[in-house]
């Protein structure tokens, strides 16, 4: 823990003495504080690995906005910006122009210039053939990159020099300039291990491999040590061109525990908390009562949805009726009345009110409905005995599972909540909990939960769910378990609103096609919508610059903005 001293002049000249310091002369104004050289950071998860392209979890992309960038991204203003190139391409103005296809049809050409300068973490220029390789590698079919579309959508590069290049697109989409998804892969790098054997990639790439390899980054900081489930250590990039940032070293720290993530937080084991992935609402408003003299707390609602993914291979919940009949038999209202006084909404679908542009007021949440939820599982099959179990015909209780993930404990309040609710309804709910790495990485990306998963999607503003509700992404091993339709859920007008909405360039067509798209959600519930997250960030008094976002692109992608003395 830091040394707190009193107003006294006495104890500051007497601490002063202590640490070998001189105290100031009366009448001598004191030098401004230092700044720190080091920052630590405490996280709730370790990211199941490192490569941009590999798994999505939210502590991967946190750790990579230090080291790495996209191409373009959405401020904390929610504007898209360029990061990696120089300006943004539109149709107004011309670098992005509609373009007949061969076989009919419009497709669109989108230029971008990389900015002067960009250089990998060992030298090497970051150049329009990174952007071209990282593009062959989201497009192989085997590769089991999570976020494939966009590089299916891509059916070629033109490439004029090293730094100016246009990539061609087989529609027009309306956030065809949105390009986070396509980050440079270091070539040099990571080529050879890619072409080896593209559907073992996964399992070669260097980023796991040899994580502190200076070549693999090229951000403000890169990686030097990698302690697999503990912490990460970050250093400046020393052919970084940009503004500098002010630490001289980053330390990311692993703790998967509420309780002990706050515990080194006021012991001064770290410095700040991220809000992306740190303290639930409920810790932090309770921290700041008791330490708000020494922590500043920002709480920032945003385009976190926390939701039970469904597994529909499941027969029992492939059956619409029990769907309905779950979330009927939830009070969710009271649920974060009592857990986190009511500032986390209750979600109808999976779009957030703050998300103005695609958002249906019109769309009512399901209201806590006992009765209806007694009669739909009556309907389904499953009635009440004696014991007040569920049983089908045959007898079988219905019996349910939940998993979530280890360490956080506002969701395990939540499934403790939840499997007290279902109880009242005849339903056996058994709760299961994994680390984050584990739960992201293997078995909710490889569908191996028999019933529930409950965690959050981040997303950007106005964002398809073409990845998480589409029928042709769900993940297979004929594909590589690539995509991140975890339920595979296949619903036909559901894939046709959502082709839909990503071609409409009107914005008024647009929400039209939203609106239509959350109803059918709202009816069909291939998740079980929950609630959208408050995040809430604890910095130590003093640091300035750090903007929460309230999507997908964390605050860490503006790092240099950061000051803390």
């Amino acid at each position: 823990m830091r040394a707190r001293w009193g107003r006294s002049g006495l104890f500051a000249g007497l601490a002063a003495l202590m640490l070998g310091l001189a105290p100031a002369a009366p009448g001598v104004a004191a030098e401004p504080p230092a700044p720190h050289r080091t920052l630590t950071i405490g996280l709730s998860q370790f990211p199941a690995t490192l490569n941009p392209l590999l798994d999505s979890m939210l502590a991967k992309s946190y750790v990579l906005a230090f080291v790495q960038r996209p191409l373009t991204a959405y401020d904390p203003s929610w504007s898209l910006v360029c990061l990696l190139c120089e300006r943004v391409p539109t149709l107004e103005n011309g670098l992005a122009r509609l373009e007949p296809l061969p076989g009919g049809g419009q497709g669109i050409a989108v230029s971008l210039a990389l900015r002067d300068g960009l250089r990998w973490g060992d030298g090497t220029p970051v150049s329009a053939d990174d952007v071209v390789f990282s593009w062959e590698v989201g497009r192989h079919p085997r590769s089991g990159i999570a976020e494939g579309e966009l590089f299916r959508r891509i059916t070629r590069i033109e490439v004029t020099d090293p730094r100016h290049f246009t990539l061609h697109f087989d529609r027009v989409t309306f956030d065809y300039a949105a390009l986070g998804d396509l980050r440079p892969l270091p070539a040099h790098i990571e080529r050879a291990r890619f072409e080896a054997a593209p559907e073992e990639y996964r399992a070669h790439t260097a980023y796991d491999r040899d994580p502190a390899n200076p070549g693999l980054y090229d951000g403000p900081y890169r990686v030097a040590l990698v302690e697999p489930g503990s912490h990460i250590l970050l250093v400046r990039n020393e052919y970084w061109a940009g503004p500098a940032p002010q630490f001289d070293r980053i330390l990311i720290r692993a703790v998967e525990n509420g309780a002990a993530l706050e515990a080194n937080l006021l012991s001064g084991g770290i410095d700040m908390i991220a809000g992306e992935l740190g303290l639930s609402l409920p810790q932090a408003l309770a921290l700041e009562k008791r330490a708000g003299d020494r922590f500043t707390v920002l709480t920032q609602p945003g385009l976190a949805y926390e939701h039970l993914d469904l597994n529909l291979a499941n027969p029992v919940l492939a059956d619409p009726r029990v769907r309905r009949a779950l979330l009927a038999g939830l009070d969710r209202g009271q649920l974060t009345e009592a857990l986190f006084d009511g500032r986390q909404p209750v979600a109808a679908t999976l779009v957030p009110p703050s998300d103005r542009a695609a958002f249906d007021p019109a769309v009512p949440a399901q209201p806590f409905d006992p009765a209806l939820a007694a009669a739909l599982l009556d309907q389904a099959g499953w009635r009440r005995g004696g014991d007040g179990l569920r049983r089908d015909g045959g007898g079988r209780p219905l019996t349910l599972d939940l998993l979530t993930t280890a360490g956080d404990h506002s969701r395990e309040l939540v499934a403790q909540v939840i499997q007290a609710q279902w109880r009242d309804l005849g339903i056996t709910l058994r709760l299961r909990v994994e680390p984050p790495r584990v739960m992201f990485g293997d078995t909710v990306t490889h569908r191996r939960f028999p019933g529930m998963a409950m965690f959050a999607w981040f997303s950007s503003p106005e964002s398809v769910p073409r990845s998480t509700l589409h029928s042709g992404m769900i993940p297979t091993a004929a594909n590589g378990w690539a995509g991140q339709n975890y339920p595979g859920y296949a619903d036909a007008e559901t894939d046709r609103l959502i082709e839909a909405i990503e071609v409409e360039l009107d914005p008024l067509r647009r929400r039209a096609l939203w609106s239509a798209l959350q109803r059918r959600y709202a009816a069909d519930l291939p998740v079980l919508p929950l609630y959208f997250r408050a995040n809430a960030f604890i910095l130590p008094k003093g640091m300035t610059g750090l903007t929460p976002t309230g999507h997908q692109d964390p605050s860490s992608l503006w790092v240099e903005d950061w000051r803390w003395r």
